[in-house]
């Protein structure tokens, strides 16, 4: 669930306003390193207030797409524009971009708000405004009582927003961020993200964050551009990404799934059913899909979407029963690894909303698993 806003009416983002215009545009971009392409032909517009996520493995391109927006790499062919204006030969130290690294980059020898004030007085601001842009910013990020510390003195959240705060003070329109919270606890991290949300709604900049987290993604992203071999393969707003994949490779990267084959045996506008020897019998999918007759496909179900039960459902669509192989308490959530007569396992997953729902069943317990008509993704590709 996205926990970001950006400026929009009421009820339609941005990104679906027809008369909206692109902030950033990647048009048919291509990076080379000698035989290598890094990036290919990628065509994306991103706007105004947006917090977009780059989400992908290590390779697929997301890092190499920020350095050229940065101005750090040049760009094989194609064109970048940022607010309308061809980056072409433009130096990174003449674009409206600041970027924030993984490492934070922070100056041991300065304290907190040298650091902050470090590119201010490069650029010859006043001190009086220098002063007053520092204390803001660091008021913003909650470190206005640590501005007379060392990096040395502070926890890794700290400097990761001390970073942020020397990135923001200069007021870039766009703010580009390579894997920002990566060094941080998971605990940590978890606190951060909702900090650099609350921040970036406050300053209304545009957030460019690259990252191989999905959770992080799906947190902070109002959309997401899941990046494969150097190409964008889907983007969406996180629900459209997780709940709608258009392929196999986004269905396994984005969360956990069970992932099925099957056979379309019953094609209708508004169903279809595929033969399904993984359940040992078929399913039922309330939505058509664009196939041939007799199409192999893949069948995607998440662990969340499937109930499981001692006792044969009150349904007769969707069900299949197994063996209980293994059982991990989670605390908020127990998942089991249920072998199916096929020999298939699926994973499920259920909230503990009860103290004791962990203890229902055990290893080597036949169960009923089931699902609902809806539940179940067809996948061609």
């Amino acid at each position: 669930m996205s926990a970001s806003k950006p400026a929009s009416t009421p009820d339609l983002p941005i990104w679906k306003q027809a008369d909206a215009k692109p902030f950033v545009q990647f048009e048919a971009v291509t990076k080379q390193f000698g035989d290598f392409t890094a990036v290919n032909r990628i065509s994306l517009d991103i706007y105004r207030g947006e917090l977009f996520c780059l989400l992908g493995g290590s390779g697929s391109g997301k890092s190499t797409l920020l350095r050229m927006l940065a101005g750090f790499e040049g760009v094989t062919s194609g064109r970048i524009l940022i607010d309308g204006v061809d980056m072409s030969g433009v130096p990174p130290w003449e674009r409206p971009v600041n970027m924030m690294f993984q490492s934070y980059a922070l100056f041991p020898h300065l304290t907190v708000e040298n650091n902050v004030a470090f590119g201010l007085r490069r650029e010859g601001v006043p001190d009086a405004e220098v002063r007053a842009r520092v204390a803001q910013m660091l008021d913003m990020v909650q470190l206005g009582h640590l501005g007379k510390r060392k990096p040395s003195q502070l926890s890794g959240g700290q400097r990761q927003r001390v970073a942020l705060a020397r990135a923001l003070v200069k007021r870039p329109k766009l703010l580009l961020l390579d894997e920002p919270l990566g060094a941080l606890d998971k605990k940590l991290r978890e606190e951060t993200q909702f900090e650099l949300i609350n921040i970036q709604e406050e300053l209304g900049v545009t957030f460019i964050v690259v990252t191989h987290d999905q959770e992080e993604a799906m947190t902070l992203a109002t959309r997401i551009g899941v990046m494969n071999h150097g190409e964008i393969v889907q983007i969406g707003e996180p629900h459209e990404i997780y709940e709608y994949p258009n392929s196999r490779f986004v269905a396994q990267f984005i969360g956990s799934v069970n992932m099925l084959e099957g056979t379309i045996v019953e094609d209708e506008p508004a169903h279809v059913r595929v033969a399904c020897p993984d359940i040992g019998g078929s399913m039922y999918v309330a939505h058509g899909i664009n196939c041939a007759p007799d199409q192999e496909v893949h069948i995607a179900l998440r662990p969340e979407k499937i109930m499981i039960s001692a006792e044969p459902p009150a349904q007769s669509e969707n069900v299949c029963s197994g063996i209980i192989a293994d059982i991990a308490y989670m605390g908020g959530l127990s998942v089991f690894r249920v072998r199916l007569d096929s020999g298939k396992e699926l994973r499920v997953t259920q909230p503990n909303i009860e103290r004791d729902m962990g203890a229902r069943f055990t290893w080597n317990d036949r169960v009923y698993l089931y699902w609902g008509v809806t539940t179940a993704v067809i996948l061609t590709a």
